[in-house]
């Protein structure tokens, strides 16, 4: 991906387009595609105005859902990646910011199981 990324050059706009990425392996015969289901967005975060979006976006969705979006400490564990003991000293040295609590809660609501 990075070789055909280097490959890119910038459209009218003046931007590195993420299709023609696309446009490469569909012409090689490689693309392949998933449809996004429920529960998946895509958020184009290539502008000021889109990025900020995205942003609300996210902090939305992790206030009213209580969770976090992309927690890689949190999907690495769940994926069975890591045990419940490399979470807890992954969540340890965070502890006194937002996502260090975050991680915290994960490991006591194991605690709790």
């Amino acid at each position: 991906m990075v070789k055909k990324a280097a490959e890119v050059v910038p459209s009218d706009r003046g931007e590195l387009e993420i299709t023609t990425v696309n446009q490469m392996y569909l012409s090689e015969d490689r693309l392949t595609v998933e449809l996004m289901g429920r529960g998946y967005a895509w958020l184009d975060t290539g502008t000021h105005e889109s990025l900020l979006e995205a942003s609300t976006f996210i902090e939305m969705i992790e206030k009213r859902q209580g969770l976090k979006v992309a927690c890689i400490e949190e999907i690495a564990f769940e994926k069975g990646y890591i045990t419940k003991e490399q979470l807890t000293e992954l969540a340890l040295p965070l502890a006194k910011n937002q996502y260090g609590k975050y991680l915290v809660r994960i490991v006591d609501e194991l605690k709790n199981e």
